[in-house]
């Protein structure tokens, strides 16, 4: 099985037009984060003379964040917000366990 099919299988996804507007939502996502990472980096001052360690303790709670939002983003402009909102649940939920009664 190529990696098309077993992305469209795996994500339930119907017809390639789909699935190439989900990948082009991720794409975009992903490049936009780049400017918008340094636009976040200068307002909390972040230089390359910063410490690694700082930097990473601010890139782990902002960007990813920035990310999802983007990825909301370009999904609902493409017409895909139920698939890019459905998978960000998903990759919230990870590490939460329901409580149990």
């Amino acid at each position: 099985m190529n990696p098309k099919a077993w992305l469209m299988n795996k994500w339930n996804i119907q017809t390639d037009r789909d699935f190439w507007l989900i990948m082009l939502t991720y794409s975009l996502a992903g490049m936009t984060i780049l400017p918008v990472k340094k636009v976040i980096f200068h307002l909390v001052g972040i230089t390359p003379h910063t410490p690694f360690w700082i930097v990473v303790l601010v890139y782990i709670p902002l960007i990813p964040p920035a990310y999802q939002v983007g990825l909301i983003f370009f999904g609902t402009i493409f017409g895909q917000f139920d698939f890019v909102w459905a998978q960000a649940k998903k990759r919230f939920r990870i590490g939460i366990k329901p409580k149990t009664a």
